[in-house]
């Protein structure tokens, strides 16, 4: 195993031939739920050897987006499912940019194959990389996305669908304040680098 605070050259070409990655938080709540989710699609962009961000396509649950509001902490995973053997976590500190906020729209630039309506944009600030031996991750072929979820998204203009996001996605199920319908609420007061 091996730690390091940033993301090198080699990490970078990794994450770059994955199909998906994982993304864990957790309320600070004892008896809070810790949350893992699967994302796919092209929705993770490497921003610097110490940023990351990804796009957030919606779901049936606004965990991540509450555990962030709350706690910040994230961990976003990699794991080779062809080739050589190895997992890597990305831990840091995240936030989450709900559409129509100011730093949603400092970071849409960086996703440009995505042209459905989303929920937001995860970014995430990295104080640790680690790099383990991934020995036990199965090897599996890679078929393809799927479609559902765009399919889904497309259905709607980018407002419909935040209308029924903001609907059904303002807290987390451990009571935590999700999705906004007042943009000035959600938005973290900090300046946020494009």
């Amino acid at each position: 195993m091996e730690f390091r605070s940033d993301l090198t050259p080699r990490d970078t070409r990794f994450i770059e031939d994955q199909h998906m990655f994982f993304v864990a938080s957790a309320p600070l709540a004892e008896d809070g739920h810790v949350n893992l989710s699967p994302k796919g699609l092209e929705s993770f962009k490497i921003l610097g050897d110490k940023r990351v961000a990804y796009i957030d396509l919606g779901g049936s649950g606004i965990e991540t987006h509450a555990h962030l509001r709350e706690n910040g902490r994230i961990c976003v995973m990699f794991c080779a499912f062809k080739g050589d053997p190895l997992i890597l976590r990305l831990f840091g500190r995240g936030t989450a940019h709900q559409y129509g906020t100011p730093g949603f729209d400092a970071l849409r630039q960086h996703f440009p194959e995505i042209a459905i309506p989303v929920r937001g944009i995860i970014e995430v600030e990295l104080d640790r990389v680690q790099r383990s031996c991934g020995w036990g991750v199965p090897l599996m072929s890679y078929r393809g996305q799927r479609k559902k979820l765009v399919e889904h998204n497309a259905k709607r203009t980018q407002e419909a669908f935040m209308a029924r996001r903001i609907a059904t996605n303002r807290e987390s199920i451990d009571g935590l304040p999700g999705l906004e319908a007042d943009i000035e609420a959600c938005e973290p007061a900090k300046e946020v680098a494009s």
